[in-house]
Parts: structure tokens; C-alpha cells; sequence
């Protein structure tokens, strides 16, 4: 599990395919760190480390993942926000987010806001959003301002802007989505009940 809480900023320094699976290694600094067999969030993608080497450490993903996710459009040289998985005595700074991306959405415009930004973003699924609810973009847990049908914003501070890959985010930029988990289970209730 995860809360959203962005660590550090990787790059893509190479990409290999194997048969369906595609092999991304990463650089950063918490590698040394990791170890074999460990769960990251990888733009909110939770994937498990394979190999660690003097800085770098390589992560696997299927096919179903890079059709799901931004992963498919990776570069060697793309940043990547990561995050490992929350001690169980660490403090809750985000929401609950488990690391599987729903869907991937656009952003359809960027606002500068004296010293802050407004995001929008638009997706096609059949989730829903809520005004002052939770949604992780890209992995980074943040509270939804606007919401309206399959649409929502939300805003940036400087902090956050400089430390993600939100400074790298332009209109018709894609990125991963994972929905509040509560407000999943309380949609599938609910459609269950109507039907």
C-alpha cells in the first residue's frame, strides 16, 4: 500500500522487451536502498524490483500494465515518480492508493495561479470524482477542486511542482489515475443496487 507521498524523481536510462514484458531500468537514489523483490509506485504503478546495481535497479512490466498505464510511452531519459511502500508504523500523509492504475486521462489545460497551478484533466472511464475528495495523479495523492462528469482539476503548490513530474506536465500530456478506493467499492455498491 501506498499514501501518494512522491520521494524522489527516477529517470529511464534503459528499456529492453522480452516477449511481452518490457524491462525498465531506473535511476535513483533510494537504489541503493531497495532490494530484490520489493513493490514500488512507479507514476502510481506498483511495480516489483527484479535486479539492483550500483544505483540502478530494473522493474518488469506485462502487457496488460503498459496498455493500462503511461508506461508504455516511456523514454529512456523519462522522469518517473517514485514511491515505495508505507511502513506500517509510518505516518499517513496522503490517502490510501494501492498502486493500480484505473485508467490514464489528458490534460486538457494548465493554469498558472500567482505562484501555484491549476490542472485539468479529462479520462473516459467510468469512474467518478468529488469535490475535496482524493485522486492520485501519476501517484501523487491530491484533493480534487472542480469535479464534473469523466472531468475534474486540481491544484499544485511550488513544493509539489518542483519535486514531481507535474513541472514536466503540458496540455495533451497523459497520465496514470487511480480513484479514491472507497469511493470505488461505494460506486460498485450502488450500481449493484440498481440493477
Amino acid at each position: 500500500m501506498f499514501t501518494g507521498i512522491i520521494e524522489e524523481l527516477g529517470h529511464v536510462v534503459s528499456i529492453e522487451s522480452e516477449g511481452g514484458n518490457t524491462h525498465f531500468t531506473i535511476k535513483a537514489n533510494m537504489a541503493c536502498e531497495l532490494k530484490v523483490d520489493q513493490s514500488l509506485a512507479h507514476d502510481g504503478c506498483c511495480l516489483t524490483v527484479v535486479h539492483v546495481e550500483s544505483g540502478l535497479y530494473t522493474v518488469t512490466a506485462i502487457q496488460e500494465t503498459l496498455n493500462r498505464t503511461v508506461l508504455g510511452k516511456w523514454e529512456v531519459g523519462t522522469a518517473v515518480n517514485l514511491e515505495r511502500c508505507m511502513k506500517s508504523e509510518g505516518r499517513f500523509d496522503g490517502h490510501i492508493v494501492q498502486g493500480h492504475v484505473d485508467c490514464t486521462a489528458i490534460c486538457t489545460d494548465v493554469q498558472e495561479q500567482n505562484g501555484s497551478w491549476a490542472f485539468f484533466f479529462s479520462y473516459g472511464a467510468d469512474h467518478i470524482t468529488v469535490e475535496k475528495g482524493s485522486i492520485t495523479v501519476n501517484g501523487t495523492s491530491l484533493t480534487v477542486v472542480d469535479s464534473k462528469e469523466k472531468e475534474f482539476s486540481v491544484c499544485i503548490i511550488p513544493y509539489t511542482f518542483e519535486n514531481t513530474t507535474f513541472k514536466n506536465l503540458n496540455k495533451g500530456s497523459i497520465v496514470n489515475l487511480e480513484f479514491d478506493i472507497l469511493g470505488k467499492y461505494i460506486q460498485k455498491y450502488v450500481s449493484k443496487l440498481k440493477s
